[in-house]
């Protein structure tokens, strides 16, 4: 596609070259998303042209979600592990200000397993039900179903997709705003507005005691007491 028309947020410059790679239909969207060959080439600089991180990419030097990604159209999005076996560096994808995105480097152990937000249920034949995920993954349960609601979070081991932890959506809950005008804010949730449907407000209390109205869709649990993964640079979960 044409770089004018690419997400702002992708870092490249839009005046350096008429063309860049447009993500494949995948996992995440394209305005949420960037592919495998900008994050190798333009985020990480392990290439200086798209021809090398092609090369990287198709030599299955980058990892995602536990799994090699050989197409450098690839869509890495929100919550998604990034592991570079060669220089052993292991990064999540999680949301920042003005509607950007940031790799939060984490240590190899918390690279074994991702967040996922439950976005839909469905029932299906022999008591099973199907949890639908934002990052497209879809995981079918046979029991305790009723415990899982839309919105809540599922800690899922990678790539084993075997869940090791659940999170409610609800009140004091630690957690990341993932849209809207404050992209990027962390907080414990501490309200919700009495608004139907997906107008519904969510409170937010950051740690300097600002108060943070958003839409309850933006709002991404991370953990109870304290968040299941590093949010910041040096804090030790």
């Amino acid at each position: 596609m044409k770089r004018h028309q690419s997400p702002a947020f992708w870092p490249i410059h839009r005046k350096s070259g008429t063309w860049a790679t447009k993500t494949r239909a995948g996992p995440h969207s394209l305005r949420t998303s960037m592919p495998v060959n900008v994050l190798i080439r333009d985020e990480l600089k392990y290439a200086k042209t798209a021809r090398e991180s092609k090369y990287l990419i198709k030599q299955g030097k980058v990892i995602i979600d536990g799994k090699p990604r050989l197409d450098e159209k690839f869509p890495v999005g929100l919550m998604d592990v990034v592991t570079i076996p060669d220089s052993k560096e292991n990064f999540r994808v999680l949301p920042d200000h003005n509607g950007k995105l940031r790799l939060q480097h984490i240590a190899e152990d918390e690279a074994k397993f991702k967040l996922v937000r439950i976005t839909g249920k469905s029932t299906l034949p022999g008591k099973r039900t199907q949890l639908n995920f934002h990052d497209g993954q879809n995981l079918i349960i046979t029991s305790e179903a009723d415990s899982y609601s839309v919105n809540d979070v599922i800690k899922l081991k990678v790539p084993e997709k075997e869940i090791l932890d659940h999170v409610e959506f609800k009140e004091m809950q630690q957690s990341i705003i993932t849209g809207g005008r404050s992209q990027g804010a962390q907080g414990t949730i501490i309200g919700f507005g009495p608004e139907p449907g997906w107008k519904k407000i969510c409170t937010i209390r950051t740690p300097q005691g600002d108060d943070i109205r958003t839409l309850a869709g933006y709002v991404f649990v991370v953990g109870s007491k304290q968040p299941l993964i590093t949010l910041n640079a040096g804090e030790k979960q």
